[in-house]
């Protein structure tokens, strides 16, 4: 098998599933090498949560890995120094990699390891950036000319949809260096098939006093500007709607104050806690619709919409979510609407609320859309990516 030395700077939980299939499927012998340090274990303070989170799902089981030393003095995965491993290149050798796949560039390790290697092994790169928030002409120019620097130190990209294709397309990366390898999260989870886990929806909307026929709007994440929930709210309280309905914002965050301001006196929406991997499958089962207003900057993806697909649920998304190309067709499964249109997510909220059977409809083509974005799939582009590199790069040497 082919040596792939996976360089990401700490465990989540969108990617140790992937890890563990790729070390099962024995198809390539993968080594993760986690950049930020073993301290990460310890430091579990989320910002954009405001709290601590200790992940309840097994994060580091099924594949072989390894924690490198970061002697930044301020380490983090939000800025570019907080990533500096000055042992990191030994180490990698000492794995004899046949190829190396490279998870953001944007820290000084990351960056540093595909410079160091390029011409010397295959570079693979895994990130999910758009042009979705570009702005200014000289900003946009002056970005695209160092990107084109960037990725001129990598043999191939993996893109992970339309808006992150066109990206890599206008970063100067030769669309014969991308290969599509799907956003994914467990699919079969997040179903919610189980008999627990159909109780616990039923317990979530009892303890909400929410009525088996009552309708269910969710927003789940971060109560950040980026995501823009209290957008939500403020569509929620000026819509019509024909039946009870019910909104629930699920997360904590800075925001949170100001949220609960927001919906003041309203006995319909109702804050769920911070709820952990493995209470959220239940807390989209017992929704109808979910909601994704971001407004960015950066809200690159959104796994969030993959999960409610992945439970059957009817989505409305707003076009600088990096999912909304790929995974909303509208009415179909959901709409996309314009970020800070209020009228227009109102508008949305209304006819899938008011229009009988469209919320079931379009939660069954949720399922069958999202049933294409699976690990499996992600994990067969890495394979075939790492094959085609080491090939070429092979051929190229005789």
């Amino acid at each position: 098998m082919k040596r792939l030395a996976i360089i990401t700077t700490h465990p989540i939980q969108y990617n140790a599933p992937l890890f563990a299939l790729l070390a099962s499927r024995e198809k390539v012998a993968a080594k993760v090498f986690y950049t930020w340090g073993e301290s990460v274990l310890s430091d579990k303070f989320d910002p954009g949560f405001g709290k601590v989170i200790n992940w309840d799902i097994p994060l580091l089981e099924g594949y072989d890995f390894e924690f490198c030393e970061n002697s930044s003095t301020d380490k983090g995965s939000h800025h570019f120094n907080g990533i500096d491993n000055p042992g990191l290149v030994s180490r990698i050798d000492a794995f004899k990699p046949d190829a190396i796949l490279v998870y953001g560039w944007s820290f000084k390790s990351h960056l540093k390891i595909m410079r160091h290697y390029h011409a010397k092994l295959p570079i693979l790169f895994r990130g999910d950036s758009t042009l979705l928030d570009e702005s200014g002409f000289f900003q946009r120019i002056k970005r695209s000319l160092f990107l084109r620097w960037v990725y001129r130190h990598i043999d191939m990209a993996i893109y992970t949809g339309k808006s992150n294709y066109a990206y890599y397309l206008n970063a100067g990366v030769n669309k014969r260096k991308l290969i599509f390898g799907p956003h994914a999260i467990d699919n079969n989870r997040y179903a919610c098939k189980e008999p627990a886990c159909k109780q616990a929806s039923e317990t979530i909307r009892q303890e909400l006093k929410i009525a088996d026929a009552d309708k269910v709007i969710l927003f789940a994440g971060k109560l950040e500007t980026k995501k823009n929930p209290l957008l939500l709210i403020e569509a929620f309280r000026a819509a019509s709607f024909l039946v009870p309905v019910h909104l629930i914002i699920t997360g904590n965050g800075e925001l949170h104050q100001q949220l609960k301001i927001a919906a003041a006196g309203s006995d319909h929406i109702h804050f769920l806690d911070f709820q952990n991997q493995a209470s959220m499958p239940s807390v989209y089962a017992a929704a109808d619709i979910f909601v994704l207003p971001s407004q960015g900057p950066g809200e690159t993806w959104g796994l969030a919409v993959n999960e409610a697909m992945a439970a059957g649920k009817a989505v409305i998304v707003s076009d600088r979510c990096g999912a909304a190309a790929d995974l909303v067709h509208p009415c179909k499964n959901g709409f996309v609407f314009q970020s800070g249109n209020e009228s227009q997510l109102k508008t949305y909220l209304e006819q899938v609320i008011n229009t009988r059977g469209l919320v079931t409809e379009m939660g069954q083509q949720s399922t069958q859309i999202i049933a294409a974005y699976t690990f499996e799939k992600l994990a067969e582009a890495i394979e075939e990516a790492v094959s085609m590199t080491t090939t070429k790069r092979s051929n190229n040497s005789v």
